[in-house]
């Protein structure tokens, strides 16, 4: 392994300073026994941008973000992520790549015996470990701010609703400043409102902390809020990619399906 620990941050830093290229995936193909899920998929998430991937379930949008931070291995194609080849790299290695990359899974996935800011101390004190407690707590009472829920700093997950949940574990992601986001279906099983305001936080979330987000949806309302590039996938192939104008003009039916 000729990479070190030191050359995968240079890389982050190289990369950030160019404003073009922070994801490219390369010919990616998936499956699970005899069932492929991904077949072919080449795509590019370019700096300071939102690319949405929109498609049915089932169509590999979940495991395309996955084989991204190696929570699932592709059987073929490659994945460079901030100018690393992520099948290379070693575990050591990887969990360093991975402080640069926020995840929000589709469930919140935060810890139900833990306090809001418990939740929020826990990344931070395994990322950021020269943090002070002084620091520790104004970075919690700063993503609290960002997300609107300063008031929940001592509630347990249980006493929040599902739009407060989301948006703690949304103020968990980006409490160690990643340079990658990305949210897998970030507005399932949320009312219009809350889904909206989500939305919402996932741009403020873009200028506010600079971030590159790949957003996986079949919200076409999500969709329209964030994106600034999306790519439909279909029975696990890309299928179409655009703006958000050229897919709501398109005569395609099955676009039209999505955008009617």
């Amino acid at each position: 392994m000729k990479n070190s620990i030191e050359d995968t941050i240079a890389a982050v830093s190289d990369v950030t300073k160019n404003p073009e290229l922070i994801i490219e995936i390369n010919n990616l193909r998936k499956g699970f026994g005899s069932q492929e899920v991904l077949k072919d998929v080449s795509l590019k998430l370019f700096n300071g941008e939102n690319l949405v991937i929109l498609g049915k379930s089932g169509t590999g949008k979940s495991v395309l973000i996955k084989c991204i931070v190696s929570l699932l291995n592709p059987d073929s194609g490659t994945i460079n992520v901030l100018g690393n080849n992520v099948g290379s790299l070693t575990s050591k290695y990887l969990d360093e790549l991975r402080k640069k990359i926020g995840f929000l899974f589709q469930s919140g996935a935060l810890y139900d015996s833990m306090t809001v800011k418990q939740n929020l101390e826990f990344p931070l004190r395994r990322i950021k470990k020269n943090l002070t407690e002084k620091e520790i707590n104004q970075k919690i009472n700063e993503v609290l701010e960002n997300v609107g829920l300063a008031e929940t700093l001592n509630k347990m997950p249980s006493q929040l609703s599902g739009g407060m949940r989301k948006r703690i574990s949304l103020a968990r992601t980006i409490i160690v400043d990643p340079l990658i986001m990305l949210y897998d279906e970030p507005t399932t099983g949320l009312d219009p409102a809350t889904s909206d305001e989500i939305s919402s936080l996932i741009n403020d979330v873009k200028n506010k902390y600079k971030t590159s987000s790949i957003i996986i949806t079949h919200d076409i309302e999500c969709a329209r809020t964030t994106a600034d590039r999306i790519i439909m996938l279909q029975d696990g192939e890309v299928y179409a990619e655009g703006k958000i104008d050229e897919f709501e003009k398109s005569n395609d039916l099955l676009i039209k399906s999505f955008f009617r």
